[in-house]
């Protein structure tokens, strides 16, 4: 690689060099004028900025609320952006960036809205993209979405090289970029080397410091959940600190560390807290002072149930554990979450059946010693797993997190990607919460494997089974079959 990867700031030479080719590699990055879209970004009223209204919340410990949303053409996905907006009551908009975009395919992307415009001239209209092509629309088309919409816009895709789509929307005034080098790789991707990712997103980050220079504020969001399915918070804490620190060190301000509900109130609760106490110690470790820190809890990310109503327990509570941990902000599911993509009615009704919860569960909160003791078993795991990658990097935490993925140190349940050590196997205990029932390569000491194993013990002895990996495939379809613990039927 022409760079040495490295957890170091771009020099303007090496970013520049890099920035011509991104801009050439598709025709809209021609429109792409970093004066003008710094200019555009001063423009827009407070109230369109994302860190700024992210930053408030924090202040007065509201938890706002965040749909995922996005259909091919531009004035479908205002449409639908502005029910989102205005039945659904949204404090904060997506667009979610169709499949297309993620792998580069951008001819693929213009024969899409070619098929649909034909077929909405014809009047028989049916999508071909599964989100909004943004590098094909251009920064134009990109800011008749800001102009036309009064809530702040981020972008969330899947994508493992996204520089030029953080180039085209950061013009268009999105004011948050979701991913990051690792969260867009393992869960994303098979073959991609994990040294490729972290150099782009390198790219992204450098390009959200350059706009924070210039006095223009930039939210930028790890993706949490990763693979979304009974992730410990200790693997998702390391790795959204782990991009949190790159970020950083490239010039972002502002970060939103994330987390995907697991459904026991006290290890969701504790997780959240933990989430930003850890990544401030770590940020503040490195030295990188002024970094606004917020958090963001997405709701059950797993199977759901078909039956809407159920769908809408599983929504109601995962907004009341995002309100009682005091996230800053919580991702909506829908009551169409089985059955694939939502109509903007499901869509809007999930955000309101949040916004309900949220508002009411304001002035309360968990506290107490479970929520203590789960605290310190996370923060011990995650310490356990970031300073093994510090030492691995000799301080380095990008050349030793990349050392830790090989090694399996960092190691995501079920993520497809080759350079996972896939050994990692979590499971829940007897009161829901997730533990791990093979330790793989993780970096962690007797007392904390010795708590894992007689927790699992314990639901094991309750079942009247041996732990094994049942117990795992039983907890992965437990909610969609209304359960917590994927319990042995009768």
């Amino acid at each position: 690689m022409e760079f040495e990867i490295k957890n170091k700031r771009w020099s303007d030479d090496e970013f520049y060099k890099v920035r011509k080719e991104i801009l050439g590699t598709w025709e809209t990055g021609a429109q792409v004028d970093l004066d003008d879209a710094i200019a555009f970004h001063k423009s827009l009223p407070e109230h369109k900025n994302f860190s700024a209204k992210l930053n408030k919340a924090k202040e007065t410990g509201a938890t706002l609320i965040q749909p995922r949303a996005g259909v091919g053409l531009i004035e479908n996905h205002i449409e639908l952006l502005k029910h989102l907006q205005d039945e659904g009551e949204a404090d904060l908009l997506p667009t979610t960036i169709d499949s297309y975009t993620r792998q580069n395919q951008y001819e693929n992307c213009a024969e899409g809205i070619r098929r649909e415009k034909e077929g909405m001239a014809n009047g028989n209209y049916r999508p071909f993209l599964n989100g909004f092509p943004a590098v094909n629309h251009g920064v134009y088309g990109c800011r008749e979405l800001v102009n036309a919409l009064d809530t702040p816009l981020q972008v969330r895709h899947g994508t493992p090289d996204a520089r030029l789509l953080t180039e085209i929307t950061y013009a268009g005034g999105f004011t948050s970029y979701e991913g990051g080098g690792i969260s867009y790789n393992i869960p994303y991707a098979k073959s991609i080397p994990i040294e490729q990712t972290m150099r782009d997103w390198q790219y992204v980050d450098r390009l959200t410091g350059i706009y924070e220079e210039a006095g223009v504020s930039i939210n930028r969001e790890p993706y949490g959940p990763l693979t979304g399915t009974l992730v410990p918070p200790c693997i998702s804490h390391a790795v959204a600190i782990i991009e949190a620190l790159a970020a950083a060190e490239q010039g972002v301000k502002n970060i939103t560390v994330g987390y995907g509900q697991l459904g026991n109130l006290i290890q969701d609760v504790a997780a959240i807290r933990t989430l930003e106490e850890l990544t401030n110690e770590y940020l503040e470790r490195f030295g990188y002072i002024g970094v606004n820190v917020t958090t963001v809890f997405h709701q059950w990310m797993g199977g759901f149930p078909a039956d809407e109503a159920k769908a809408f327990g599983v929504i109601s509570w995962g907004a009341a554990t995002a309100a009682l941990a005091k996230a800053t902000k919580v991702i909506v599911k829908t009551p169409h979450e089985a059955a694939g993509v939502p109509t903007k009615e499901a869509n809007a009704q999930g955000l309101r059946a949040t916004k309900q919860v949220v508002n009411m569960l304001f002035d309360q909160a968990v506290i107490g010693a479970r929520v203590e003791a789960e605290k310190a078993i996370i923060k011990h795991e995650t310490r356990c797993i970031l300073d093994r990658c510090i030492e691995l990097g000799k301080g380095d935490i990008i050349v030793g997190t990349i050392a830790g993925i090989n090694a399996g140190i960092i190691d995501i349940p079920f993520g497809p990607a080759k350079c996972n050590a896939g050994l990692m196997l979590p499971a829940r205990d007897n009161d829901g919460a997730v533990r791990i029932l093979n330790t793989g390569n993780l970096p962690f000491d007797n007392d904390l494997k010795t708590f894992h194993h007689d927790k699992l013990a314990e639901r094991a002895k309750v079942e009247k089974r041996d732990v094994s990996f049942q117990m795992v495939i039983d907890d992965v379809y437990a909610i969609g079959r209304g359960r917590l613990v994927g319990r042995p039927t009768k």
